[in-house]
Parts: C-alpha cells; structure tokens; sequence
C-alpha cells in the first residue's frame, strides 16, 4: 500500500510539473527584429511558469501561409500564431475595420480607434477558439511594381498580387476592373521573379525583409492602409494555463505587442531609404492621383460596409476617426 501511495504521489508530482508546449507560427522572418521581440516574449513565459510554459517559434512561413497556419491552430498542430491582418480577417471579419483603404492618415488615429473597437474584436475572436494576446501592426500598405505606376489605371494593367485565402479582396478587385492573382506569401518572390505577378501591395519593411522590392522595384508613395496584427492563442490551450501564469503570461504579451509596434514603426522610416540605396524608385503621385486613387476606394465604402465589414462597425470607425480629428486638428499650412 506505501509503495502504490508513492507511485501515486509521484505521478502527481510529474504531472505538476509537465510543460506545456506552445507552438507558433509566423510569417514574420526569421532573426528579424519582430521574431527576436516574440523570443524575448516566449523567454518571459518560461521565467514567469518557473519553466512550464515553453514557446516554439517557427517564423517566415515554416509552418505554411496564415490561412494554412490558422488551419493548423484549429487542428491543434499549432498552438498559436502571430497574424497579420490578412490572417486575422480569414477568422473574424471584423479585423478588416482596421484597415479600410485611406480611412486613416496616421498611427494616431489607428491606436486611437483599436483601443476603442479592440475589446468588440476580442470578443468576437474568442467565440470563435481565439484568446487575444496583443496587438500589433506593420506598417503603411504601398504598391510596389515592376513598371513605374501611378493611377488606378496603371496597377489595372498589371496582373496584382492578392493574398491567397483573401477572397474578399479578389472580389473586390475583379468588380472595380483590376487583375488580381491569388498567391501565398511565400510564393511572391518567386512569382514577381517568373512574370507570374507584376505588383504587389505591402509595407515597405516587409517589402524589404523578403527582398520583394527585387523584383517590383517601383513604389507609389500613397499610404493605402496600416496592415494591423495580432498574436493569438487557442482558448483550450490558454484555459489549461494557471490563472496566475495566465496573467503573466498576458503582461509579457502586451509588452511584446508595444516593442513590436514601436520596432516596426521606427524601422519603417529607415526602409524606404535603404531600399532606395539598391535601386528602388519612388514614384511620387500629385494631388490629381491622390484624388483620382480617393474617390475610387470611396466609391467602394458601400460595398465593404455590410458585406465585408459589419455595417455598425464600419460607422463607428468612421464617428472614432471623426472624433480624433476633431479633438487633433491638423496645423493649417
């Protein structure tokens, strides 16, 4: 009888102290700056669990695309991921409200209106198996192209590089006479390398980090949107973890999602300038191409709002971006 009530005791005391894997995966490249700030953050996790809590990080796509990663979080191959807005619109919609062509002229209008809408989006994602961690962004959505581009016209002629799994924007974009091909985002180098794309729409930093601007080195200095992200985790795997760990665990996240904003924003002006140092040419539009490029992404607010975007929350973002400015006027010139 000792010895079974040993063996028992022992058991449990193993099982005490098992560690909790996590895996996630990423798109963000492997020893970037974004991938050093989640090591930082798994490394917290690990301290703060007194070593129960280990993260695996598989970054720059080893895990396949958002939409393959997200697939493999809800068959429990992953455990989390760190998404872009791409990503996190294939698991809730609502995300897309972040990101609604020239809405926003600024960071500051974009924190001002996620603080607010964030909670409404935290909650639609934990119904659907999805724990909020942070959030994040990536920088100001450019084109970039092969040939020099300016007006709508220009990127109609070029067959355009659309996110595959992003149906609603190939949609979007077949409706208003653009040619959009649906690619991974592993396979966008290769493909501007065989002729397969001629654009493609990112921020500068990720343009940069994947050495796309090589093969479309032409970009139009419009800032069409911020491409926001955040880092979840499956709320099976996150209810498993200790209250106490949880909560740590939650702290440790939200200073990673502060360092990753503060990083990428301070490295996408540094970017454009290195970019431009192995040939990349900016083509700066005039004020005619800025509003011709306006009142086409205007035109279609009343196909997002409803559709694509929950109506409600397509008109707060606008009363929120109203509000800021009103509260921040711009300096008259």
């Amino acid at each position: 009888m000792v010895r079974i009530l040993a063996a028992a005791f022992l058991c449990a005391a193993m099982a005490s102290a098992q560690t909790t894997v996590i895996r996630l995966g990423t798109l963000v490249p492997k020893g970037s700056s974004w991938h050093k700030i989640l090591i930082a953050m798994g490394d917290q996790w690990s301290k703060d669990s007194n070593g129960k809590i280990e993260l695996k990080i598989y970054p720059g796509g080893e895990q396949g695309d958002e939409p393959e990663m997200v697939d493999k979080v809800r068959i429990k191959k992953l455990q989390a991921v760190a998404l872009s807005g791409a990503g996190l619109t294939s698991i809730d919609a609502g995300v897309a409200a972040l990101q609604i062509p020239m809405m926003l002229n600024s960071y500051e209008e974009l924190d001002y209106i996620r603080d607010k809408i964030a909670p409404r989006l935290e909650k639609e994602f934990l119904a659907r198996g999805f724990v909020v961690l942070n959030w994040g962004d990536a920088g100001w959505v450019h084109f970039f192209t092969k040939q020099a581009a300016m007006s709508p016209d220009d990127i109609r002629k070029m067959k355009l590089c659309v996110l595959q799994g992003d149906n609603s924007t190939m949609r979007l974009y077949q409706l208003n006479g653009f040619h959009p091909v649906a690619l991974a985002a592993t396979d966008i180098l290769p493909g501007l390398q065989t002729g397969l794309i001629d654009a493609i729409q990112s921020p500068p930093l990720i343009a940069l980090a994947n050495q796309w601007f090589g093969g479309a080195k032409n970009m139009l200095d419009i800032k069409f949107t911020s491409l926001v992200g955040a880092t979840l985790i499956r709320k099976d795997v996150w209810d498993s973890i200790p209250k106490d760990v949880q909560k740590k665990m939650k702290d440790a996240a939200l200073v990673a999602g502060v360092g990753l904003r503060e990083e990428i924003r301070k490295a996408e002006a540094q970017s454009v300038p290195i970019m431009r140092q192995f040939g990349l040419n900016v083509v700066h539009a005039d004020d005619k191409t800025v509003a011709e490029w306006r009142a086409l992404v205007e035109g279609i607010y009343p196909k997002l709002r409803g559709p694509y975007i929950p109506a409600d929350l397509f008109d707060q973002v606008v009363k929120l971006r109203d509000e800021y400015r009103k509260a921040h006027p711009e300096p008259k010139s």
